[in-house]
Parts: structure tokens; sequence; C-alpha cells
């Protein structure tokens, strides 16, 4: 007589919780600067669905930007229609510290 033993379902994350276990030492300086005067000509705005960190917001038409929960990704400079971002990695040892669990 065998046994089989089931093998256990993972409990799935959430994003919110594995971004939760991350670290941000943000420094002073930011490491994007935007040109707010650009992208009043964008006609799309993809940077505000796109960045997963949410760091670009549409208020009345006009873009907020704010790095200090940037992922460092990138996809905002990628995804820039009118070349209004200039993007750094932050100073050596700032911005996000990746925890994994």
């Amino acid at each position: 007589m065998s046994i089989r033993i089931q093998p256990r379902k993972a409990k799935p994350f959430r994003l919110e919780d594995i971004l939760n276990n991350n670290v941000w030492d943000v420094d002073k300086e930011p490491h994007i600067k935007v040109d707010i005067e650009k992208c009043k000509d964008c006609p799309t705005k993809p940077c505000t669905r796109l960045c997963p960190a949410e760091c670009f917001t549409l208020l009345e038409g006009n873009i907020l930007f704010s790095y200090e929960g940037c992922l460092e990704c990138g996809t905002c400079r990628v995804v820039c229609p009118q070349e209004a971002i200039e993007w750094n990695y932050p100073v050596s040892g700032r911005g996000i510290h990746y925890r994994f669990s």
C-alpha cells in the first residue's frame, strides 16, 4: 500500500506584499528629472499608466512626479515620446534595496 501526499499549494503573493519587503534609501537629490514643459505637449502621457511604482500621476492635465518610490526599472524613459525624462541610477548605495522573501 502506498500513500500519496498531495503537494501544498503555494499562496500567491500580491505585488504590494512583495514591494513591502523592499527598503528605499532615498537621496535628497532626485535621480530622475522631468521637463514638465515637454509633458504639456504629450497627448498620451504613457508614464502615468506604465510606471509600475506609480511615480507619475495626472492632476488636471498636468504631470506630477515623485521619485522617492522609484523601482529603478527605467520604464519611464523608454515610454516617454517627448524625451522629457532624464534618468540616471541613484548615487551608489541609494535608491531601492530589493528584499526577497
